[in-house]
């Protein structure tokens, strides 16, 4: 069983920020395998499920954790006991201020880095799962808007941004796919 967990924050008004490109990204890939979400309160996480043989052969999580992003780790560490799920088969999928838009890296174990959602779900089970870094940094920032990080995040892509967006999401499903087909390394060596 592989857990693919997007982080974001809850609510309308988050629901088109930047920072909640992986809400954006797994409700893009539950829709594409005809699933849906449903908010299961034992997680405090919105749960889809994909049973799809020639994607991959156990059954995949998506969850999305509504404890705002800086609690993330509650609901991920919830969803790994309840799954007896070991952290290398929870593949998290979060924003990545530091990457240019419409760019994707993947890592297999890292840091929480600046990343507060990343913090706190490397503080419920550690640092060895596989993630995507989806980039979010955008060229032409004002000196004022570069300096404000949080307002940054928590804003909505730009128009111009849209096609970009779309394009990194479908690359990211790519990825994903083939981390599901071939694994991880396969997935880095054709996305990074």
């Amino acid at each position: 069983m592989i857990l693919i967990v997007g982080l974001g924050n809850p609510g309308q008004k988050y629901q088109n920020n930047r920072h909640n490109i992986g809400f954006i990204l797994l409700d893009a890939f539950a829709y594409k395998y005809q699933s849906q979400f449903e908010y299961q309160k034992k997680f405090n996480a919105d749960i889809a499920e994909i049973n799809d043989q020639n994607l991959y052969s156990e059954n995949i999580i998506l969850a999305k954790p509504q404890t705002f992003m800086n609690n993330s780790g509650e609901a991920v560490q919830k969803l790994a006991q309840f799954y007896k799920i070991l952290p290398q088969n929870i593949w998290l999928i979060y924003d990545e201020l530091d990457l240019e838009i419409g760019h994707l890296k993947i890592k297999k174990n890292g840091s929480g880095g600046t990343h507060n959602g990343l913090k706190s779900i490397v503080t419920h089970i550690g640092k060895d799962f596989p993630r995507f870094k989806v980039g979010i940094e955008s060229r032409g920032l004002t000196a004022s808007q570069l300096q404000d990080t949080a307002s940054f995040v928590l804003s909505d892509f730009f128009e111009k941004e849209k096609d970009i967006i779309a394009e990194s999401l479908d690359k990211t499903i790519k990825a994903i796919e083939t981390a599901l087909k071939e694994g991880i390394d396969q997935a880095m060596n054709k996305f990074n």
